[in-house]
C-alpha cells in the first residue's frame, strides 16, 4: 500500500496524528546581524500521519513552539480530511485565538501547514510543485550570510564560495552592526564585499532594522557607490511610515516583510507603500497556505515576492507563483537542512529546480541517524 489517493477517495484519508520534535544545531562560527547575535539554530519539526504516509514541515523558532503544536494544534488537525489543507489551516488559526497568533503560534501553524501540504502531495504521489502547479521551472536564489561577526577573510571566503563555486549571481551581507553604531565598519565591509564578488554580481545588504531613518538615508549614499541594489529593512518594519519615507529617499530597492505572521500585516505593509519587493517567510506567516496568499497580495499591487530563509520549505511554493523574485539561500538554514534532511536541492548556477527528481511532496526525508545528536525535545 502506497497511500496514493484515487478519485473519489478523499473521504477515506484523514489525519491520524500530529507530532513534533526539536533539533538545535550549533553555528559553525559566532553570528550576528545589526540587532541580534546567536551561536545555534533551532528547528521545530512537525509530522502529520495519514495511514502509511507521513508529511513533514518545520519552522525555525524557539523550542516552546513544539508545545503549541502538541497542546493547541494536534487535536484540532487530527481527524480532519488530509486533502483539505486550507480547512485545517483555518481551524489552527482559530485554535490559537487566546494564545495570540503573531510569534510562536504562527510559526507552529506554519510547521503543521507545511507538513499537511507535504502529506497531501505524498498521498497523491506528486512533487508538491506539481500539485500546486508550476509558474516557472527554476527558482532563483541569493547567497545570504555575511554576518557582522565575520572578519574580512571569513566574509571573502563565503562570498567567493557562492559566486565562484556555486555560480550564484547575487549575494547579501549584514550591516547596521550594533544598532547602527559602527557606520565606518559597515562602509568598509560593503566595499570589501564588492571587491570579493566583482562588478557583475548583484550585491544586497540587510540592516535588520538597525538604523535610524536619516542614518539609513546617509548610509545609502555609500551603498549606491558600491552598486548595492537591495536594502533590506533599513529601519524597523514596525514603523511603516518611516520605512516608506526611507524608500522614497534612497535609490536602491527597499524590502521587508520577514516578520509578517499574519496576512493583514502584509496588506498593511503594501498599503503603506513601504517596500519595492515584499518578503514573506513560509515558516513564520502560517505556512504555504498563507504564503501563497501573501504572494497574491503583492501580485495585485504589481510587486514581486521574495522567500525569506528556509529555502527547502519555500522552494515548491515559490515555483508556483508568477511574481517570485527569488529565495534566500541563508547560510544557517542551508547547513541545518543539509544536515537533518536527505533530498535537499543544490543551487548550482544560482537556481533551484524543485520536483526535478519526481520525489513526492517536498522531496525531503528526515535522516534520523544524522539528526539524533541534535534532538533536544
Amino acid at each position: 500500500m502506497t497511500g496514493r489517493v484515487v478519485a473519489g477517495g478523499a473521504g477515506e484519508h484523514v489525519v491520524d496524528g500530529v507530532n513534533s520534535a526539536v533539533y538545535t544545531v550549533p553555528t559553525d562560527a559566532p553570528e550576528a546581524d545589526a540587532t541580534l547575535g546567536w551561536d545555534s539554530t533551532t528547528l521545530v519539526l512537525a509530522t502529520v500521519r495519514c495511514g502509511q504516509v507521513t508529511g513533514l514541515g518545520y519552522t525555525y523558532a524557539p523550542a516552546a513552539t513544539a508545545l503549541v503544536v502538541d497542546d493547541l494544534l494536534a487535536d484540532v488537525v487530527t481527524g480532519t480530511p488530509a486533502l483539505d489543507v486550507p480547512r485545517a489551516n483555518e481551524a489552527m488559526h482559530r485554535a490559537v485565538r487566546n494564545a495570540g497568533l503573531p510569534g510562536v503560534a504562527a510559526q507552529a501553524i506554519a510547521a503543521v501547514d507545511i507538513a499537511l501540504w507535504d502529506c497531501k502531495a505524498r498521498l497523491l504521489d506528486l512533487p508538491l510543485v506539481h500539485l500546486l502547479g508550476r509558474a516557472r521551472d527554476e527558482v532563483p536564489v541569493y547567497g545570504s550570510g555575511g554576518f557582522t561577526t565575520y572578519d574580512a577573510g571569513q566574509q571573502d571566503r563565503q562570498l567567493r564560495g557562492w559566486t565562484e563555486e556555486a555560480g550564484i549571481p547575487r549575494v547579501k551581507i549584514k550591516i547596521g552592526e550594533s544598532w547602527g553604531r559602527c557606520e565606518d565598519r559597515d562602509r568598509k565591509r560593503v566595499a570589501e564585499a564588492r571587491a570579493s564578488i566583482g562588478d557583475t554580481t548583484a550585491l544586497y545588504v540587510d540592516a535588520n532594522g538597525g538604523y535610524a531613518a536619516k542614518q539609513a538615508v546617509r548610509i545609502a549614499d555609500t551603498l549606491a557607490d558600491h552598486g548595492v541594489t537591495w536594502f533590506e529593512e533599513p529601519v524597523s518594519s514596525d514603523h511603516l511610515t518611516t520605512l516608506a519615507t526611507v524608500r522614497d529617499r534612497v535609490p536602491m530597492e527597499v524590502t521587508a516583510g520577514e516578520y509578517g505572521y499574519t496576512l493583514p500585516y502584509f496588506a498593511h505593509m503594501l498599503a503603506a507603500g513601504a517596500v519595492d519587493c515584499l518578503q514573506a517567510d513560509v515558516t513564520r506567516c502560517g505556512g504555504i497556505t498563507v504564503w501563497l496568499r501573501a504572494a497574491a497580495l503583492a501580485h495585485g499591487q504589481g510587486l514581486q515576492i521574495s522567500g525569506h530563509c528556509a529555502p527547502h520549505a519555500h522552494a515548491h511554493a515559490a515555483a508556483s507563483v508568477p511574481n517570485l523574485r527569488h529565495l534566500e539561500w541563508f547560510h544557517d538554514h542551508v547547513r541545518v537542512e543539509r544536515l537533518l534532511f536527505d533530498g535537499v536541492l543544490a543551487p548550482d548556477g544560482g537556481g533551484l529546480t524543485p520536483g526535478h527528481d519526481g520525489a513526492s511532496g517536498l522531496g525531503l526525508t528526515l535522516n534520523s541517524e544524522r539528526a539524533r545528536p541534535y534532538r533536544v525535545a
